[in-house]
């Protein structure tokens, strides 16, 4: 069976656990990522002629397995690896980590034992059943480790990444697409993992020519691992220090050029001198100015720049201080400006980065407009975020709207602004980019007017702040809304409490819902025939992108409702559920996928998985149809008559608790009915019994534990019986998995789980814009409810009164 992307996590970092303890993060991946690849490669190539990575006798994952509970397993594992690098023209790539390195897996037994427990780890992950071609399960696998690699890492060692979000809108907005051929070329001079390359390379669907440099060797090694994981075993990746010994080069000595440039660069780099005469730089890369000696951050920019053939797009990661930084850098800045390249600037929220937790900016260049331009465009995309773990990451909807704003140049208030060269090169702003002098992204300020806290009333610009939902509402703030007889103010209709429900039960609102309801069911309708149609070959990311595309269209025209919000709900449920099936799906097909699998306890893995379905001592796990969709759809009658038992079982708990607590306590009848915990149970109260006997000087006791005795006897009668029908209920819910049709199963995965659950997701967004207007027009009632003179008089009597009762202590008040 197709393994799952969130089990393959799961598994993969559980590995990790076999590691720690013996070293630190980054140099644990480099043991865990090798044998995902070895793993992986002899999984898909093993046994297959012509394949692009041969599987060597002795050189197979296989033949690691054979070596669980050898002593000699360290140097055996490194010897397999060995015979597949030399196989392949890997050495150096694959071989980097020691399997045999005593001082970090241990000696003897202890090594023994940690491989072969990590070996038997990759042994269970059959990577076979899942499809080759357009499934990034892997590449997804291997990023997944990487980014938890390169958090753990530390600052000094988690540069290696640069995480997948910042990636996708480098590799959007540098203009690659659907239109790249596969003999255009992009370059990154500080390929790291290759991970930006990789995600600039996805969006050109029929392919482009890799190349890149990396001075790091592990990372270099990790890198041509990732490549060939991702289908891009012809990437050109080279060892060395771009700056000072560039790899790429034309016969005649010059840089060799490239269509697309993008880099992620050490940030403020004190050693970029190293090996380097900047005043006799043979490649005439700084042209436009030298930059500091102890600051590398233009270095790498003007190398990318000098990389990029004459129509040659890029874009490169910086921290913010290369938009304002003085003296030589501002010279370089200005000569830049001064001939066109910069086309535009983003600014991206703080600590998305490993290494460093600074804001940093995406500086977009372009030499093929160059000479025409006459103006930057700036994006401040700094607010846009959601929180993960100690860092911050860009939502889907974060990188669209970049994107978006980005590529059709649009100018969104406190988001994005074409800023004219002409006002940059100004005397008041002398060529500095920050962002803030151009964009302004703070709030309005909410000011509150002293008028209305002196006399009371609601000020009309405060309701006339509403009006976007005024245009949509019309007469909606004459529900909410009435004059109070002042020019200029206004009073509440209704009470704060009733806002949110005038709100709701308004004719214009339902009308707003159904409008929204219809633009989604003319999405669903677009699309459910293609879902239904769903099988093998199927790409997953292709069915996301039609969706996600059409679902920004349609809803583009719906007011107060923001698309990319929209978006987001549909990016969430595709990320947490719905590629999963998918997948599933597509290599399994619609039954297979939606059998019940059972649940083996595997100690060795640590991998615990929640079931879904318990039936005596059997578990059961349902990856495409869960049981709720099974009983909501054939077992509601059985799932109700379930609901009411649970009921009356809630009704007796209470009846019991309600007894116990009012007759126990101090001198309370049952005080004496308690176990040593202070409970009354079955067995406290049984034994109480027994222990005042007939004795009728305790007959209201005895009477009281007789009482409790049929309320305790009541619940557990009713939690039986409904013990009893859930076990009954989910046997009939198991038997009708064997029975379901491959039309079934499409209805209730397609129309019961993935729409039904985007649709209450794009509800909630519109419960959320009513929650926002409710908030507001109760806040503004609060707000002046009670003037200042009111306030003053209710002071005044409580300070009588307080008076009043002074005197009537004897206290003198002075």
């Amino acid at each position: 069976m197709a393994i799952k992307k969130s089990e393959l996590y799961s598994s993969l970092w559980s590995s990790c656990d076999e590691l720690r303890g013996g070293m630190d993060a980054s140099q644990y991946k480099d043991y865990v990522l090798t044998l995902l690849f070895m793993k992986y490669v002899s999984d898909k190539y093993a046994g297959k002629p012509d394949a692009i990575i041969e599987v060597p006798e002795g050189g197979s994952f296989a033949d690691m397995v054979r070596l669980k509970g050898d002593k000699e397993i360290g140097d055996k594992i490194n010897k397999i690896i060995g015979n597949l690098a030399k196989a392949n023209g890997l050495e150096g790539v694959i071989d980097q980590a020691d399997f045999n390195d005593e001082d970090k897996l241990g000696r003897g037994k202890e090594m023994q034992d940690r491989l072969s427990k990590l070996v038997a780890i990759f042994d269970g992950l059959d990577l076979r059943a899942n499809r080759a071609e357009g499934d990034d399960l892997l590449g997804d696998a291997y990023e997944y480790l990487m980014r938890h690699f390169a958090t753990e890492s530390g600052k000094s060692k988690g540069q290696f990444y640069t995480p997948a979000e910042v990636s996708r809108v480098i590799a959007r907005v540098v203009g690659i697409g659907p239109g790249t051929r596969q003999d255009q070329t992009i370059y990154d001079p500080t390929s790291g993992s290759g991970s930006l390359l990789l995600k600039a390379s996805d969006e050109a669907p029929r392919g482009i020519t890799i190349y890149g440099q990396e001075m790091d060797n592990a990372t270099w090694a990790l890198s041509r691992m990732n490549m060939i994981l991702h289908g891009h075993p012809g990437a050109e990746i080279w060892r060395g220090n771009t700056l000072a010994d560039p790899y790429f080069k034309n016969p005649d000595g010059s840089l060799k050029k490239f269509d697309f440039a993008v880099a992620n660069p050490p940030f403020s780099s004190k050693a970029w001198t190293n090996g380097l005469s900047p005043e006799n730089d043979e490649f005439k890369r700084f042209e436009y100015g030298i930059p500091p000696a102890k600051n590398g951050d233009y270095a790498f920019l003007l190398h990318l720049i000098t990389s990029l053939k004459s129509t040659g797009k890029g874009a490169i990661i910086l921290p913010h201080g290369v938009l304002f930084r003085g003296n030589k850098e501002a010279d370089i800045r200005r000569n830049l400006m001064k001939h066109g390249l910069i086309k535009g600037i983003i600014g991206l929220p703080p600590n998305l980065f490993y290494g460093t937790g600074i804001p940093a900016c995406i500086i977009v260049v372009d030499k093929e407009h160059a000479h025409a331009r006459t103006g930057i465009f700036m994006i401040d995309a700094s607010k846009g975020f959601e929180k993960d773990g100690n860092k911050n990451r860009l939502r889907s909807q974060d990188i669209r709207k970049i994107v978006d704003v980005f590529n059709n140049q649009v100018e969104v208030p406190r988001y994005s602004r074409m800023v004219p060269v002409a006002e940059i090169a100004s005397p008041a702003n002398d060529y500095n980019l920050n962002i803030p002098r151009y964009i302004d992204s703070s709030e309005p300020e909410d000011i509150h007017d002293l008028d209305a806290h002196l006399n009371g009333g609601i000020p009309v610009r405060d309701a006339d702040a509403l009006e976007p939902y005024w245009a949509v509402f019309p007469t909606l703030r004459g529900a909410l809304f009435r004059s109070n007889g002042r020019a200029g103010y206004l009073e509440p209709e209704v009470a704060p409490g009733e806002v949110k429900a005038t709100i709701l039960a308004h004719p214009e609102f339902s009308a707003y819902s159904g409008r929204v309801a219809t633009v989604f069911d003319g999405w669903r309708a677009a699309h459910e025939p293609r879902l239904l149609g769903l099988g093998a070959g199927d790409s997953p990311r292709a069915v996301i992108h039609a969706l996600s595309e059409d679902l920004l269209v349609r809803f583009a025209g719906v007011p107060l409702l923001e698309r990319y919000d929209v978006y987001q709900c549909l990016m969430d449920y595709w990320a947490g559920t719905m590629q999963d099936d998918v997948d599933l799906i597509a290599a399994e097909g619609w039954v297979e996928g939606a059998k019940p699998r059972g649940i083996v306890e595997d100690k060795e893995k640590k991998i615990k998985e929640t079931p879904d379905l318990v039936i005596g001592r059997r578990k059961y796990k349902m990856d495409l149809v869960p049981p709720d969709l099974i009983v909501n759809r054939y077992f509601a009658a059985e799932q109700a008559a379930v609901e009411e038992l649970a009921a009356l079982q809630e009704s007796a708990a209470r009846d019991l608790e309600e007894f116990v607590e009012e007759h126990t306590g101090e001198e309370g009848l049952l005080e004496d009915a308690t176990n040593d915990n202070g409970k009354v149970t079955r067995a406290s109260v049984k034994e109480r019994v027994k222990a005042i006997g007939r004795d009728p000087e305790f007959a209201g006791e005895r009477e009281a534990l007789t009482r409790v005795t049929a309320l305790i006897e009541a619940e557990a009668r009713a939690a039986k019986a409904v013990k009893e029908a859930r076990a009954a209920l989910d046997e009939r819910v198991l038997a009708r998995y064997s029975s379901l049709a491959e039309d079934e199963i499409k209805s209730l995965v397609v129309e019961d789980k993935w729409f039904a659950s985007i649709q209450a997701a794009v509800e909630a967004e519109v419960e959320r814009l009513t929650q926002r207007l409710a908030g507001r027009v109760k806040e503004l009632d609060e707000r002046y409810a009670r003037p200042l003179p009111e306030l003053e008089r209710e002071v005044e009597a409580f300070g009588t009164k307080v008076e009043e009762h002074l005197r009537r202590m004897g206290v003198e008040w002075g």
